[in-house]
């Protein structure tokens, strides 16, 4: 809502409020500072309190944190149930809270399949001596010209077997002449 300032009449330079009343500025600040100074004098208050607190702390002696304030209660202490292990008291109201001595669990079954689990499956029987060489440097070339070499030998022993046929008949052809001309030479001569 808008305040407006009247100028005429008789409001002598008060603001309206927005309830249809009019309000003067002096009073809208009381209010405002009211609220303020109300805040003030609890913060005020709450440090008076707390620096009592202190002076009884060192007069005293205890720490701040062992003091309880005085808005807050005390809560009782909550102790946990104590149990008894492996000490024995003399106390009877002690012997009460003794735990019976624990039995040990029977561990034999565990290590057993751990035992069953940790031996190793032999995964070759035999051990290859040429796997475990180290290969030498040019073994990829090698693995490489295999083929073209096996084709190479075929041709080469077929060339063999033809030069070796192509002696044998100039050979027989030799001896069909060297032959015939034994017989000519034993025919003239007899």
């Amino acid at each position: 809502m808008r305040t407006a300032r009247c100028t005429a009449g008789g409001t002598g330079g008060k603001m309206a409020a927005p309830g249809g009343g009019t309000e003067g500025p002096q009073e809208a600040e009381g209010l405002v500072l009211g609220r303020l100074e109300e805040e003030a004098l609890k913060r005020r208050e709450r440090l008076k309190a707390l620096r009592q607190r202190t002076l009884q702390n060192k007069e005293s002696g205890e720490p701040e944190s062992k003091i309880p304030r005085e808005d807050e209660e005390e809560e009782p202490v909550k102790h946990r149930e104590i149990k008894l292990r492996n000490y024995d008291p003399e106390d009877a109201e002690l012997k009460k809270r003794k735990l019976p001595p624990a039995k040990p669990a029977s561990v034999e079954d565990t290590v057993k399949e751990q035992l069953e689990a940790a031996k190793p499956e032999p995964i070759i029987d035999e051990v290859d001596l040429a796997n475990l060489a180290p290969r030498k440097p040019d073994w990829d070339l090698k693995r490489d010209v295999s083929k073209k070499l096996e084709k190479l030998e075929k041709r080469t022993q077929r060339a063999i077997a033809e030069l070796i046929r192509e002696r044998l008949k100039g050979q027989e052809e030799e001896l069909a002449s060297a032959v015939g001309s034994a017989k000519q030479e034993g025919s003239d001569s007899e």
